[in-house]
């Protein structure tokens, strides 16, 4: 036991530690610091969120644009006529409802009237279908031209 006692080492006053109160806590610069990196960082998630929002809404007006004009060309091919309006789809079982315009939350679809060339009688049909909704979407066309 004796060895031992003789390897420890000595108390001294610099091996204490610092009382609690004395620099403890964080500077108000570091606070400052930290906030801006928490805000720079916030604001660069919105931005990704709003572009992946946009890019999900044109994505879903792309495929319901698909699916209609689809179920125009399958109207036209079975009844040999162009159908009058989006309702004539529905009222027949080709789509089941309009679908909203993901850009403008709204059944406001711009219908092309043209001359109704399959038909016997002759006349109008619905011949396509574009999305009323204006400004361009993240590839830089049009929403009117998808």
């Amino acid at each position: 036991m004796r060895l031992l006692q003789g390897f420890r080492k000595p108390f001294s006053t610099t091996n204490r530690r610092p009382a609690a109160n004395a620099n403890a806590g964080f500077t108000l610069l570091e606070m400052v610091i930290t906030m801006t990196i928490m805000v720079i960082l916030a604001a660069i998630g919105v931005v990704n969120y709003q572009m992946i929002q946009a890019h999900a809404r044109e994505t879903v007006l792309k495929q319901d644009l698909h699916e209609m004009r689809k179920a125009i060309d399958q109207y036209a091919a079975d009844k040999e006529e162009l159908p009058q309006s989006l309702d004539d789809l529905v009222s027949a079982g080709y789509i089941r409802e309009v679908p909203l315009d993901p850009i403008t939350s709204g059944k406001d679809w711009k219908l092309d009237m043209d001359e109704d060339t399959i038909s016997r009688k002759g006349g109008q049909g619905l011949v396509d279908v574009h999305s009323s909704a204006r400004g361009q979407g993240t590839d830089g066309l049009s929403y009117s031209d998808y």
